[in-house]
Formats: structure tokens, sequence, C-alpha cells
């Protein structure tokens, strides 16, 4: 019975700790979500208004070059640990983690 027991113990602490690996990814997750302040680009911070987002500051380690050295867009890491995508006018195009 015991053996029994912590198998099947084993497989749900193995679900739920693929769940939140999966959780902490999903565009459902608010931290992630486009209406999390944090992720829109009404925030300043990730506005193309502001200067660290601006192709013609060659100095920025946000924006995002081919390589023939065109803007292509900026990456905006913000205070969860979410890193946004945005195209050079500023909508979102994705997140990584």
């Amino acid at each position: 019975m015991m053996k029994k027991l912590i198998f099947v113990l084993t497989i749900i602490s193995s679900t739920a700790f693929a769940g939140v690996t999966s959780w902490e990814d999903s565009p459902n997750n608010w931290e992630n979500s486009e209406h999390n302040w944090d992720n829109t680009s009404n925030n300043w911070e990730n506005s193309p208004n502001n200067w660290e987002n601006n192709p013609n500051n060659w100095d920025s380690d946000r924006v995002i070059r081919d390589n023939d050295g065109n803007a292509r867009g900026y990456a905006v890491p913000n205070s969860n640990g979410v890193i946004n995508i945005y195209d050079l006018d500023g909508n979102r195009e994705g997140y990584v983690r």
C-alpha cells in the first residue's frame, strides 16, 4: 500500500510541477498578459517614444536589428521577468521568460 501511495504522489507532484512551468509561460498568466500595465506600450518603459526603444539610439541594447543593421523592433525587460517584444510602432508582438 505504501509503495502505491508514493507512486501516486510522485505522479501528482510531477504533473503539478509541469503545470507550474507551463502556467509561467502561458498568455493567460497575468504577468504575461498584454492587458497588464507592465506589458503595454502605454507604459513609458515600453513606449516607442522612449529613447531607449528608439531605432536611432545606436547605444540601446533594447533595439532588435537584422543582419544589415536595420531596426525591426525592440525588447523591454520588466520587473517580473518577462521580456516584451514590440514592433517599431509599439505593438506587442510577443514575450519571453
